[in-house]
């Protein structure tokens, strides 16, 4: 173990000289001792001003009948003057903020407390002239009340409180002899001189005191840093520099931590050492840049990471030094210890990439997205420019995952983020803010063409094949932007503004890309009230079901069925469309309980019909795959005493892509209750022939598109059509075409062979009430 150097004694005496600041201590820290001396006076600026302003209006109320109003107004302004200088150059001025100060910064001081005096003195003057010995006296006890203030709370700055009670003193002499009070002016001058003599042992005493605290701290800290070389498992290790700061002594852990000999090491510079090729070059890291700094100044510095090349290799140690002292106050240099670090550095590295970066694509994540947005919003209003935050969403990727599983997805997205990133410039940062959603930062978005053209080279870019695992995948790329900081002046409001144009980008189909405008936090809000709206009418009954007349399409167009759709009247948005609030309802998780009531209501009512009618309702992905389906399904044909074979319940191919293996199972377990199954909307999704041999399906409906396409003679509608009702046929399935709305349409559908058909033109859906009524007219047709 190094021996710890015990040169640095307490001090034993400081001159008068060195207390009034004539000469620089001996053995001591000059700078350390002036710092004392300042204090004070900086420290009690706010009491030395209230004490001088009290026993100011005391003087001023003493002569308010007395001294005339030139003299009073004369030392007021005088007085007020004084003040707002010393406030402007003490209390309010650079020297405020300061912490080390020089002799010239001593002497200013000084100067302030002569100034002091000369304004107290004055007073004698300008006041004291115009009264009689009493008022004399009351003034005398004032200046008196001030130089014990002097010598009580300014007791380590006594060339600052000497040079205020000597001219205060000296005036106060002046006064009384001219009013012929010698004896008072003999004891004006004795009490200033006690007054000062008190004030120099005072100091003497304190600035002693404190010097030998400060020592004992600096020997207190270097004893600290040489013990932690027995610490820790003889983890760390021990350094010395002379005042050169170059090494004089090294532990051997040090010398090995080098890789060179303790003898070598000695003489070399300490940073020359660590720095390895950045000592030639001068090009330095921050964190060796401040050990220079502290070993420049003389500051002790601890547990501070520096950057370190040994023998070409990078390294990371922790530095911790205090300055040494000699017996006389003389600067010898630094001792210090010194650990490796490396390997919890590197961990730390790891750690923190792992915070800011997604593991699967590599891509900075939503963290570091969101501080980057941060900073480019306070750029923008820095320097008066846009910024831009894009988010993207994969279209049909849940697909994939769906049907090939989650290991070819994240394939499909470690593609994905490698694709962005080709398209990046310095301009923009890319990152995965989650599942299949990812997000750019423009920094700089002045142009919003430049913003719209990018958007357009990420639909392109994503929207090309993938090959991954021999499938050859597509997906597209629905993306929503808003401009900072009009469109959101914090990175939560433009991540929400961006948000609300991807929704409106996925709502027109997807494969596109929006800006955010106003109207669509407009829309969200209408939404939102729908949801509070709904949630309110669910609980209250206030939808109803509506039934739509499905018919033979032989020519005696009998009415064999009706689908069940349901309806809400709402107070505020007046009859809301179903394809309004019916989205609303499965992102509320409404529709779970909105579709088990239309089931048992649908159920109730076909039992008022005739026997041979059935009655069709549709059921949503997120019924099919509640636990509580079937157990639904089947309380509502027990309590309703509906037969199986009247319900038809449909669904659409969307089932099949979230859980396909499970939709499947629940369809085979209604249709062994005798239920019939009709696949809505065959052709318009993701249409595989697949669904139809792993599910018996009874009825296919062809689209309305389709319907509609075929009236106009679009040839891809015909072909559609005529090949739905061929396999149909080949299957044994019947066919339903839905929105016939005129003859024309009737007579190609006809035409074309479906069974069944559904359309305003033999009915719009109609209320319970007037379903009967169909029954009722068609009797009165066969009786008449």
């Amino acid at each position: 173990m190094t021996e710890i150097d015990q040169n640095a004694d307490l001090p034993a005496d400081i001159s008068f000289r060195a207390l009034l600041g004539l000469a620089d201590p001996v053995g001591m820290d000059s700078e350390f001792v002036r710092s004392i001396q300042t204090r004070s006076l900086r420290d009690r600026s706010f009491l030395r001003v209230a004490i001088n302003l009290f026993f100011a209006v005391v003087a001023l109320a003493l002569y308010r009948d007395t001294a005339p109003v030139w003299a009073t107004v004369g030392w007021l302004v005088l007085f007020v003057g004084f003040h707002a200088y010393s406030f402007h150059q003490f209390d309010a001025g650079p020297a405020s903020l300061r912490q080390h100060f020089g002799k010239a910064d001593l002497r200013q001081f000084q100067f302030h407390a002569g100034l002091t005096g000369i304004v107290w003195g004055s007073a004698f003057f300008l006041l004291g002239l115009h009264g009689d010995v009493m008022q004399m006296l009351g003034l005398w006890s004032i200046a008196l009340a001030m130089m014990v203030y002097a010598s009580l709370l300014l007791p380590t700055a006594p060339m600052s409180a000497t040079i205020f009670i000597t001219v205060t003193s000296l005036c106060a002499s002046a006064i009384f002899i001219y009013h012929e009070g010698y004896y008072l002016a003999l004891a004006a001058l004795a009490i200033g001189g006690l007054l000062i003599a008190a004030t120099l042992r005072s100091a003497r005493a304190q600035i002693l005191f404190e010097v030998a605290g400060k020592v004992l701290q600096d020997k207190s800290e270097t004893v600290s840093l040489l013990l932690r070389e027995f610490e820790d498992s003889g983890a760390d290790w021990l350094w010395q520099t002379d005042t050169s700061r170059c090494v004089t002594h090294v532990s051997p852990r040090f010398a090995y931590a080098l890789g060179q000999e303790a003898k070598e090491i000695e003489g070399q510079p300490l940073l020359k050492l660590i720095a390895g090729d950045a000592w030639e070059n001068g090009k330095y890291d921050q964190a060796l840049h401040d050990v220079a700094d502290r070993l420049k100044k003389r500051e002790a510095f601890s547990n501070l990471i520096v950057p370190v090349v040994i023998n070409g290799k990078n390294r990371w140690w922790e530095l911790s030094a205090s300055p040494r002292y000699g017996e006389n106050g003389s600067f010898l240099g630094f001792r210090g210890v010194g650990s490796n670090v490396t390997e919890q550095r590197e961990s730390a590295d790891k750690i923190s990439h792992l915070a800011r970066f997604d593991t699967l694509t590599g891509l900075p994540n939503r963290l570091q997205l969101t501080e980057t947005l941060g900073a480019a919003l306070q750029d923008s209003d820095k320097w008066r420019r846009r910024c831009a935050f894009m988010m993207i969403d994969l279209d049909r990727f849940k697909a994939v995952n769906d049907t090939l599983g989650h290991p070819v997805g994240d394939r499909l997205l470690a593609q994905v983020a490698k694709r962005l990133q080709l398209i990046m410039s310095d301009n923009e940062l890319c990152g995965r803010l989650g599942g299949d959603e990812f997000a750019v930062v423009v920094k700089d978005a002045s142009s919003a063409q430049y913003v719209a053209d990018l958007a357009k080279k990420i639909i392109g870019t994503l929207s090309r094949p993938y090959e991954v695992d021999q499938n050859t995948l597509f997906i597209g790329a629905s993306i929503g932007s808003a401009f900072g900081p009009a469109d959101g002046r914090t990175v939560e409001l433009l991540m929400r503004s961006a948000d609300l144009a991807l929704y409106r980008s996925k709502e027109v189909g997807g494969n596109s890309h929006n800006s955010y405008q106003h109207k669509l936090h407009a829309s969200a809000e209408e939404r939102r009230l729908m949801e509070v709206e709904l949630r309110d009418a669910v609980n209250k009954n206030q939808l109803h079901v509506e039934y739509q007349p499905v018919v033979n399409a032989a020519s005696d167009h009998t009415l064999v069925g009706f689908e069940a759709l349901v309806r809400w009247n709402n107070p505020k948005f007046g009859n809301v469309s179903p394809g309004k609030f019916i989205p609303v309802a499965e992102d509320a998780r409404l529709i779970v309980p909105i579709g088990e009531w239309v089931l048992r209501q649908a159920c109730r009512d076909a039992m008022q019909w005739p026997e041979t009618t059935k009655v069709a309702v549709n059921i949503s992905v997120d019924q099919l795959t509640s636990p509580a389906f079937m157990e639904t399904v089947i309380s509502a044909l027990h309590d309703s005493g509906l037969p199986a074979w009247r319900l038809e319940l449909e669904v659409t191919e969307s089932i099949f892509l979230r859980d396909g293996g499970l939709a499947i199972k629940i369809l085979e377990r209604i249709r062994g209750l005798g239920i019939k199954l009709s696949l809505d909307d065959f052709g318009t999704g993701y249409s595989s022939l697949g669904y139809l041999s792993n599910v018996r399906f009874d009825t296919i409906k062809v689209d309305r598109s389709f319907v509609q396409g075929a009236a106009k003679k679009k040839a891809e509608s015909l072909a559609i059509i005529r090949a739905v009702v061929a396999m149909a046929d080949a299957l044994d399935l019947s066919t339903t075409a839905e929105g016939v709305e005129t003859e024309a349409e009737l007579q190609l559908i006809q035409e074309l062979g479906c069974k069944k058909i559904q359309g305003y033109y033999f009915g719009r859906p109609m209320r319970f009430a007037d379903s009967l009524d169909l029954f009722k007219a068609a009797q009165r047709r066969n009786v008449a």
